[in-house]
């Protein structure tokens, strides 16, 4: 394993460590007296949960089989829980402040076994909420106007499904009810700008067999993303590649006269391979849609020529506070169809989770296309 990847889950697990040690901490001071036998079944179950998503990922990456399936969605849910705990914790600690300075004495340490009780039931309804809405996948409609769009593709549908993330938790039987969804809407064309896949060790042929019985008239189109790259492009691809569906990478497509461009994610974040690739297809004068799993690299595309990007990836942040962050590092073009400059940019949310089986403050969606 290469430098980088090792630094990345040191960093990682050191914070989740420090979020369980501030739970820990938290629990002792607001819920006394805690005997010493509760106090060090306490300390164990913490140690092992704070270490319990790591574990799963990595144990993901290598084998495929119920166990690693359902140790890894216990320690999503346990991920998603902690994000709540943790910023319970931390509220917990400003309200005890507060009451501190207004309450007289020690008064304030009475109300703490109360407010943890009230900070932990939010906690644990918003990560239930958070399950029940991640599950929730809608149909947004989206009506596209492109400057030298074919007359033929007046009309037409196209469906964008992005971030499935198929794997551990996003099953076959998640992949059932997205064919689904898909063939009651009927698309001429289907886009899937990439992490179809989770990047886990999952049999893509079986995980993903639902989508293989789609066939819309003008083909499904594939862009490789992060997800992809993670767990090995090339076993991904040649999976769909089997099944029908158009593997675009750094490829162009006509289809009836419309450009469809795939630029997998990883030379998407070189932007001299990506420029040069963009210019070498003269897309000025006729309409062309790129599919790049993240919306960057938007002026390289825009002077290319490209008229409609299509992207995912951002989750929109799917899981609060975490869209703060997306935000800050895609502004308005986290989500939803934007303009920049000449051209149109559409990035969904995506259908399915990563991590925590959660969403809050954002939604999975898949989306249709009208061409007017």
């Amino acid at each position: 394993m290469k430098a980088w990847p090792i630094l990345g889950i040191l960093v990682v697990q050191s914070l989740l460590c420090l979020a369980h040690w501030l739970l820990y901490y938290t629990w002792i001071e607001f819920w006394w007296p805690l005997g010493p036998a509760a106090d060090l079944h306490l300390r164990i179950v913490l140690a092992l949960l704070s270490v319990s998503f790591m574990v799963a990922a990595l144990l993901g990456f290598r084998y495929s089989n119920w166990l690693v399936a359902l140790i890894y969605q216990i320690a999503g849910v346990w991920l998603g829980l902690l994000n709540f705990l943790f910023y319970a914790a931390c509220l917990g600690w400003l309200a005890d402040f507060v009451l501190l300075v207004l309450l007289p004495g020690t008064a304030h340490m009475q109300a703490r076994p109360y407010l943890a009780e009230i900070l932990l039931c939010l906690a644990v309804l918003t990560s239930i909420y958070g399950i029940l809405n991640a599950r929730w996948v809608r149909v947004r409609r989206v009506a596209i106007r492109l400057a030298n769009l074919p007359p033929s593709w007046r009309g037409r549908t196209a469906l964008l499904a992005s971030d499935l993330h198929l794997g551990n938790i996003n099953g076959v039987r998640f992949a059932r009810r997205i064919a689904d969804m898909v063939s009651r809407l009927n698309p001429d064309i289907i886009f899937l700008p990439g992490d179809v896949f989770d990047g886990t060790h999952a049999n893509p042929d079986v995980i993903a067999a639902p989508l293989f019985e789609l066939s819309p008239p003008l083909g499904i189109y594939f862009v490789p993303g992060n997800h992809e790259l993670f767990g090995g492009s090339s076993h991904y691809t040649e999976a769909l590649r089997r099944a029908g569906f158009h593997i675009l990478e750094n490829e162009r497509a006509v289809v009836d006269g419309l450009q469809i461009v795939g630029v997998p994610y990883g030379h998407s974040n070189d932007p001299i391979r990506l420029r040069n690739f963009l210019q070498s297809l003269h897309l000025n004068g006729t309409a062309g849609i790129l599919l790049n799993h993240v919306p960057h690299r938007l002026p390289i595309a825009e002077q290319a020529g490209v008229s409609l990007q299509l992207s995912g990836h951002t989750h929109g942040g799917q899981v609060f506070p975490f869209s703060w962050i997306t935000r800050r590092a895609f502004g308005k073009f986290t989500y939803g169809l934007q303009h920049f400059g000449g051209m149109q940019v559409y990035t969904s949310s995506g259908a399915g989770s990563w991590g925590p089986p959660m969403r809050v403050g954002t939604h999975s969606e898949i989306v249709l296309l009208t061409f007017e």
